[in-house]
């Protein structure tokens, strides 16, 4: 019998791949500063974000709270965390459960270049006529996107470049996005 892996070894080359370039391009930089303990605070901007959609039937809750350090003008690096749950009366249920990477480049001042990294853990129950349908799996996500930024906040779109339709947790590789750090 065949062991079934949880994680995709492209996952893992693709990861090293990126952390490989952060790196590069982040040692390209002129060196900053010492910072004093307390300025370390200073270069952190938090963010992230909550939406609700209740109905007698319908129930949809996201919880994703996110923090960015901004290593200078140009670049940031941060990590997310995600919660949904998901659930339509007598047929469906589901909670999704992840984190992510994103890392920032502003190159002039209203545009913003990111690359993001998302793994998420799906568990999700369908009752059809017959009986329960039970799925649980890992989805991974490697967003480029782009946008136009105002201050601290971004307006924009962003692609899935590891988009597998029939593995996907989302319905299309492309999403617009509003990102907000404060």
């Amino acid at each position: 019998m065949k062991k079934k892996l949880l994680y995709n070894p492209a996952h893992f080359f693709v990861l090293l791949f990126i952390l490989s370039i952060s790196q590069t391009i982040l040692s390209q930089e002129r060196p900053m500063p010492k910072a004093k303990t307390n300025d370390f605070w200073e270069h952190v901007q938090i963010g992230g974000g909550f939406g609700v959609s209740v109905s007698n039937d319908y129930t949809d809750i996201t919880i994703a709270p996110s923090a960015i350090y901004n290593f200078n003008q140009y670049f940031a690096l941060g990590t997310g965390f995600q919660y949904s749950h998901l659930k339509q009366k007598k047929y469906y249920n589901s909670n999704v459960v992840g984190g992510s990477i994103i890392g920032l480049f502003n190159p002039i001042e209203v545009a913003q270049i990111s690359i993001e990294l998302e793994e998420m853990h799906v568990n999700s129950t369908y009752t059809d006529t017959y009986d329960n349908v039970r799925r649980s799996f890992w989805n991974t996500g490697l967003y480029i996107g782009a946008g136009y930024r105002a201050d601290n906040v971004t307006i924009g779109a962003r692609i899935n470049v590891l988009f597998d339709k029939n593995k996907d947790i989302y319905g299309s590789a492309f999403m617009p996005f509003i990102r907000a750090y404060f």
